[in-house]
């Protein structure tokens, strides 16, 4: 089964069969499904404006009309972006005063998929109560209401919004954009060939960095496997090196996550921008507080505490990451995959800000991008995971290895999270497949990969 329905959208791959895939009629009904949970939280309010926006794959466009068409056949207004980001559309909600918003990206997955995802009146992510009331009414389609003829929602098309995002994090005020005139920067940038090659050269060409192009042409045929991991990038890293580049910038299809090259090649490390950015942003404002998830690297911890300032980690998933920047007020924050959260921007991972803010940092300290890598702890990290049955309990599984490793410092805020003095794992059950996930960081490739094997053959031990 390719249709993933979840509490922040419905995802899966096109074509097949309804219910199965994610076909016309299965967009059209988690469109009205969101236009009426919209309508029924806005009772009072005469006229509901929804923003939606899309990445560049082949399906968006079709997508795009029957979700857009659906939200004005239940009286709803719509402001369409056409080509856009997740963070342009986050950011596009609150400037229009709009009642919510809707991207139509599957992220980083092949361009076979395309989704949903959901974001209220302040382009955030929809929590989980909210996203549950959603499927339920996806579920029971008898509680839609579509307008009559008089009362069908406008359509307008807004196509400038790269541009007023782009203002935006100009505006921000810990970016230089005058140091890094200075600098002089040359960068490659690999945006996939989605909605990263319209706005990250824009941006760069603001900031007065010279840009060399790689897919940067927004026709949705993914040149690579559209995650930006190491295996994915050997184009960009060569081609950063022949260019003399500073460095290399990657970006996944919704312009969401941020991965950098340094200038020989080789990786900056997903874990590292943000653990970059928020060193920028806390020496910036002498010190704060920051949030990344539970399997994200612990240098962010290490570099917020050399600061003065508290880490604190929060269970996986922006929604998550969010509510816990929320409630310990904190200045920077994210995931380990490349996602920035610079709450004076808005409440959600940001590419554009991410760059604007790491090329402040690194006009600032003067230094080239390997040697800003190198003043980091070093960390490694191995990701792996265990298949099990269906009738295996995934969460007595769990219950036990806290048990065992009571006497360390453990965190069940989701799944089991333990830390070594130099090291840590993380189990977590997958909710979609009967697998679990097993994250480890240690101080060598060759110890995180033992740790976890030793993890593995503990579970495995359970199971028998």
């Amino acid at each position: 089964m390719t249709l993933i329905k979840s509490i922040s959208g419905i995802r899966g791959t096109i074509g097949g069969n309804t219910g199965d895939n994610l076909t016309p009629i299965d967009a059209v009904k988690f469109a009205a499904a969101y236009g009426t949970f919209i309508k029924n939280k806005n009772s009072e309010k005469e006229n509901i404006t929804i923003v939606v926006g899309r990445d560049a794959r082949i399906s968006g466009k079709m997508i795009s009309n029957l979700v857009a068409n659906t939200l004005v056949g239940l009286g709803i207004d719509v402001i369409d972006l056409g080509l856009s980001t997740t963070p342009t559309v986050e950011v596009a909600v609150p400037l229009e005063k709009a009642d919510g918003g809707i991207i139509l990206t599957a992220s980083h997955n092949p361009k076979q998929w395309n989704a949903l995802k959901l974001l209220n009146e302040k382009g955030e992510f929809l929590n989980g109560e909210d996203g549950a009331e959603i499927l339920k009414i996806a579920e029971n389609d008898a509680t839609i209401e579509f307008a009559e003829v008089d009362d069908l929602g406008l359509y307008k098309k807004k196509k400038d919004y790269i541009k007023k995002h782009i203002k935006e994090v100009l505006k921000l005020r810990l970016v230089d954009v005058e140091a890094i005139k200075k600098a002089n920067f040359k960068v490659v940038v690999d945006g996939v060939n989605s909605t990263g090659g319209i706005a990250i050269p824009a941006l760069l060409e603001e900031l007065g960095v010279k840009c060399v192009e790689l897919y940067c042409e927004p026709n949705g045929h993914f040149p690579h496997n559209p995650e930006p991991l190491k295996e994915h990038l050997t184009d960009i890293s060569e081609l950063v090196v022949k260019e003399n580049a500073d460095l290399g910038i990657v970006v996944d299809p919704d312009v969401d996550r941020l991965a950098l090259i340094s200038e020989d090649g080789s990786m900056f490390g997903e874990e590292y921008t943000l653990v970059a950015c928020a060193d920028y942003v806390l020496g910036q404002l002498g010190g704060g507080n920051t949030v990344s998830n539970l399997s994200s690297s612990r240098a962010l911890r290490d570099v917020t505490e050399k600061h003065g300032g508290t880490y604190t980690a929060s269970a996986v998933g922006e929604v998550n990451v969010v509510q816990m920047m929320k409630d310990t007020n904190t200045v920077i924050g994210g995931e380990g995959n490349g996602g920035i959260i610079y709450p004076e921007s808005h409440y959600g991972r940001d590419s554009l800000v991410g760059v604007a803010l790491f090329l402040s940092h690194l006009a600032h300290k003067k230094m080239s991008c390997k040697e800003l890598r190198d003043s980091y702890p070093s960390y490694f990290m191995s990701k792996n995971k265990i298949q099990l049955t269906p009738q295996i309990n995934v969460d007595k599984i769990l219950e036990t290895m806290a048990d065992k490793y009571k006497n360390e410092d453990v965190n069940t805020i989701d799944g089991v999270k333990i830390d070594f003095a130099e090291e840590w794992v993380h189990l977590r059950k997958s909710n979609t497949e009967p697998i679990i996930r097993i994250y480890t960081e240690s101080t060598s490739q060759e110890n995180a990969d033992a740790l976890a094997k030793r993890f593995i053959t503990e579970i495995q031990q359970i199971i028998q």
